[in-house]
């Protein structure tokens, strides 16, 4: 019988892998972003296109990162980034996110609280384009892909939902005009249904494009705030106010009881739809 030494213990254990993987994807989003950068300078193309070449290139260099990492660390097929269905789950990812925004907006709107100031040139939704698909896949690699995945073996299934819905929300806290109640309003809303995007789907590409298309609908369509950052030129620009509960104030439409409703009942659609996709603690295996 091999022996397994305590070397590799540390290595295999789900903290040491979490922290490496981590590491290994931050680096190469950076090293990405500035490279490309720096070649970008060279050429005359607009600030915008820059920046989206830049998305682009540095979303590319996280998942083929993670792919390879993990592929030799975990010595295992990637499966999150399997191209199996990848049509399928990115169309319907979208269409989720599409409708859960528009819906939280339609709230806002049937309260009077959303009002449009102009109608802007398509170009403008250019950079929060770029922001909302790197967000969007730099963030289910580390929260879904790593953490959520590795936690998940070990405690199953609802106990890494938890956890990693309270971590999601807990690093929006640290944003511009963020509350204790927006920081739930994220939790709960994305924190639990991104991740049962990724128990339905078992890969990357549904939670992704359900996140992408939230923030794009957001930022880039209705002009709003997210997530309590400035706002960015956006296809529409609107104002809204109105009571926080239904605006989220500061912070935008992601800290509205409304948001939290709909999110939250997309997100038990899912996991009833799961089925068997469940995973269970350890000690219940």
């Amino acid at each position: 019988m091999e022996t397994i030494t305590k070397k590799q213990r540390i290595l295999n254990a789900p903290l040491t892998r979490i922290l490496l993987g981590l590491l290994v994807c931050f680096i190469a989003f950076i090293l990405a972003q500035q490279i490309t950068g720096k070649l970008l300078d060279f050429t005359s193309l607009d600030k915008n296109f820059r920046n989206l070449i830049k998305g682009i290139v540095a979303s590319a260099a996280v998942i083929f990162a993670y792919i390879y990492f993990f592929k030799k660390y975990e010595k295992r097929t990637i499966t999150e980034f399997s191209n199996k269905g990848i049509v399928k789950y990115i169309i319907t990812g979208v269409i989720i996110g599409v409708l859960l925004q528009c819906m939280t907006i339609l709230i806002i709107i049937i309260n009077g609280s959303f009002e449009i100031v102009s109608v802007n040139p398509i170009s403008d939704m250019i950079i929060p384009f770029t922001v909302a698909f790197s967000v969007a896949i730099f963030e289910e690699i580390l929260i879904r892909g790593i953490i959520f995945r590795i936690v998940e073996e070990k405690l199953g299934s609802y106990i890494s939902l938890f956890i990693t819905a309270i971590i999601f929300g807990a690093l929006h806290l640290a944003n511009p005009n963020s509350t204790g109640f927006s920081g739930l309003c994220v939790g709960i809303e994305a924190g639990f249904l991104m991740g049962a995007a990724y128990i339905y789907a078992r890969n990357l590409w549904f939670p992704i494009a359900i996140h992408f298309a939230w923030n794009f609908m957001q930022s880039g369509i209705f002009g709003a705030i997210t997530s309590g950052n400035e706002k960015t030129s956006s296809l529409l620009t609107t104002k809204i106010t109105g009571s926080q509960l239904f605006t989220g104030g500061a912070f935008g439409p992601e800290g509205t009881i409304q948001a939290i409703i709909f999110c939250s009942l997309a997100s038990i659609a899912l996991l009833i739809l799961s089925g068997n996709k469940i995973i269970s603690p350890y000690w219940r295996k």
